[in-house]
């Protein structure tokens, strides 16, 4: 009786999975033609997108990893700059292991931990009470296919469409990181002068001569981890909501900044 209740349970969870993570896999459509365009840049087939978009989710990391094959860069330094750019799933990966049931295998939590993404882990994580893994499973199974397809039509219509317009659908990968970090400045004065600094030392790193031997991608890679240590060194976030917080009870009191 205990076994099939816990396998009705599954069966719920994994529904309920497919069914939250549906929206997801629209906008994982979406996001993922216009990198199918940058991937044709790079010389990709539709086969080779679609295993890279099936083994890598995330966006930043597949538009690093175009970017380094773009360069004729070597593995390792792809390796390198993937890393970087998929950092942060090492973070969510440990955070969402901590919601599990403690008799979760190591099997589940690395299999969740390999599909995690943003909305993944923002849907996972906010899911009351212990999280089952068929759940994320669920997520998984439609948000993860819609990626790498997204990234398998976007290939093709780059190999349908005249020169001109793949160019110009080129841009709205662009559009989608300005889309990520306008929200964020204009909530949150450290991201701005982050993101100013960052301007400011791509431009000046790619007018140091001496720098020349360096890939674009290998510069990038670097000046994010340089940049984002800094960030964290000198504005911890917990910092940041002591001051917020400061700020807030000094507005309900009336008294001046």
């Amino acid at each position: 009786m205990g076994a099939g209740c816990q396998v009705n349970r599954n069966r719920d969870a994994f529904a309920n999975g497919i069914r939250d993570g549906f929206p997801i896999a629209l906008g994982y459509f979406a996001v993922a033609f216009s990198l199918g365009i940058v991937a044709k840049k790079a010389g990709l087939s539709p086969f080779q997108g679609f295993l890279s978009s099936f083994l890598n989710h995330a966006s930043a990391g597949e538009y690093a990893e175009f970017t380094v094959i773009m360069a004729d860069a070597p593995y390792l330094e792809m390796a390198f700059v993937i890393l970087v750019a998929n950092m942060r799933y090492l973070l969510m990966s440990c955070a969402l292991s901590q919601k599990f049931d403690a008799k979760t295998s190591w099997v589940h939590r690395v299999l969740v931990g390999f599909g995690i993404t943003d909305e993944i882990f923002g849907i996972s994580v906010g899911k009351p009470g212990a999280l089952n893994p068929c759940y994320s499973y669920g997520a998984m199974a439609i948000a993860l296919p819609g990626w790498a397809l997204g990234t398998v039509m976007g290939i093709v219509a780059g190999n349908v469409l005249p020169a001109s317009v793949v160019s110009a659908l080129s841009v709205a990968l662009y559009g989608m990181f300005v889309a990520i970090i306008i929200p964020a400045a204009r909530k949150n004065k450290v991201i701005r002068g982050v993101i100013a600094a960052s301007f400011l030392a791509s431009f000046a790193v790619s007018r140091i001569p001496l720098l020349d031997g360096i890939s674009d991608s290998m510069k990038i890679s670097l000046l994010t981890v340089l940049i984002a240590g800094g960030a964290a060194v000198l504005f911890p976030i917990g910092e940041e909501k002591e001051d917020a917080k400061t700020e807030a009870a000094k507005t309900e009191a009336g008294e001046p900044d």
